[in-house]
């Protein structure tokens, strides 16, 4: 038997940020983490295109927690004790400057996620945090000579026993690790996907990926859900934030409907009315033009052709010739445009789930579990997710950082 003051499970984003925390606040501590895997931070790896996207320039906690189609309430208070100022911080304190791009996303100056993975493993040999690799965990024991004397937990992983007298779990999204959770007495949310591209077949959008509309709105029909946004046109159907904003708020109720349902898209951002007065507007001052050459409204040329024709127009219609019929319905397909989305597809390499342990479970002001004492949670193991742009992220730092510091407090 292994014996650790503390052990992590998972060697991720929040497993090592507890980790190092919970080392430099309290050098006497014994600290490991187990990774189930041959090298951890993998998510950290792909995130970002490779770059990793560290956090989101937002400031203000109450308008941070927007972010989270899950957790919002629950993250108001952590993020008042650990927020994007602090990580910022924490980074440049050892040497990895961030900068903020238009969009808000926050990545290292140099444009590469190893700068994040390479600090974290310096940081962990410096601190002696011994981190081990392929511990694929079987088993968690609550020992019952209970939490105030000695050693509380017992691990038992493919390879060794260990036994710690505090334990931390920050192993993302695995159904391996919940089940193990849920025969200690947790209750968990049934994981969905959260971040994920829509997959559309359409004449209008067929051979143009690539095209990006800047600002759009998007409603899901039957729905309350809507977005607004860019919108980015794929080779299988529709990404970029307009549509990950559905994806992840819409979570849930968009796996009741087995990724089958209909989006209504306001490609000009104008109602219908005021689109027909500017059309009619055209019709006078481009009179002799042809529709299809003269793009307007800042659209992508590419997609402005296809709505031509998808009006029932044709390469040689001229504004002068076209009858209030024919306006009402290019109107239509510019600002109600509606596409039939059947199934999807994952965002990148980016997996994120809505699920995880319940959390009402959780006492957020620790991030330790209710039920027991000693065990604390990080990251996405509970029933937090956020929209895409770094979000998922701060909240792994915040819990992470909040769990080391109730440990080594």
């Amino acid at each position: 038997m292994i014996k650790k003051d503390v052990i992590i499970i998972g060697g991720g984003a929040a497993g090592f940020f507890a980790a190092i925390n919970i080392a430099e606040q309290n050098p006497t501590l014994k600290v490991a983490i187990l990774e189930r895997g041959k090298e951890g931070l993998q998510k950290v790896k792909v995130s970002g295109g490779g770059r990793c996207n560290v956090t989101h320039a937002e400031f203000i906690p109450q308008e941070l927690v927007l972010n989270y189609p899950r957790g919002e309430k629950e993250l108001l208070g952590p993020f008042h004790q650990f927020m994007t100022g602090d990580t910022i911080e924490w980074f440049e304190k050892r040497g990895v400057e961030l900068k903020i791009e238009e969009d808000g996303r926050m990545f290292p100056v140099s444009n590469s996620s190893q700068t994040i993975i390479d600090c974290f493993l310096d940081e962990a040999k410096k601190l002696h945090v011994e981190v081990l690799y392929n511990q694929s965990v079987k088993n968690i024991f609550v020992s019952p000579r209970t939490q105030s004397r000695g050693l509380n937990f017992e691990i038992s992983t493919n390879q060794d026993e260990f036994s710690s007298e505090k334990l931390v779990i920050a192993t993302g999204s695995n159904p391996k690790i919940w089940k193990l959770l849920e025969g200690l007495g947790h209750a968990i949310s049934q994981p969905v996907p959260s971040l994920f591209t829509f997959n559309i077949k359409d004449e209008r959008i067929k051979d143009i990926p690539g095209v990006v509309a800047l600002n759009v709105e998007v409603k899901v029909l039957g729905t309350d859900l809507s977005s607004e946004g860019p919108l980015l046109i794929t080779h299988v159907g529709m990404s970029a934030p307009a549509i990950l904003k559905l994806s992840a708020f819409g979570a849930i109720e968009l796996a009741e409907r087995h990724y089958k349902f209909e989006i209504e898209i306001n490609f000009i951002k104008q109602s219908f009315e005021d689109c027909m007065e500017q059309l009619k507007e055209l019709k006078q001052q481009l009179a002799k033009k042809t529709v299809f050459k003269s793009t307007q409204f800042d659209l992508p040329k590419r997609l402005w052709h296809k709505l031509v024709l998808a009006s029932s127009l044709d390469q040689d219609s001229r504004w002068a010739d076209l009858n209030k019929q024919q306006l009402e319905d290019f109107a239509k397909q510019l600002t109600q445009a509606i596409f039939k989305v059947d199934g999807k597809s994952t965002f990148k390499e980016e997996f994120v789930t809505a699920g995880g342990l319940d959390l009402k479970e959780i006492n957020f002001k620790t991030f330790e579990s209710k039920l027991h004492k000693n065990l604390y949670f990080a990251g996405e193991v509970i029933n937090v997710d956020a929209i895409t742009g770094g979000f998922n992220f701060q909240n792994a730092w915040t819990g992470a950082f909040i769990v080391a510091k109730s440990i080594s407090g």
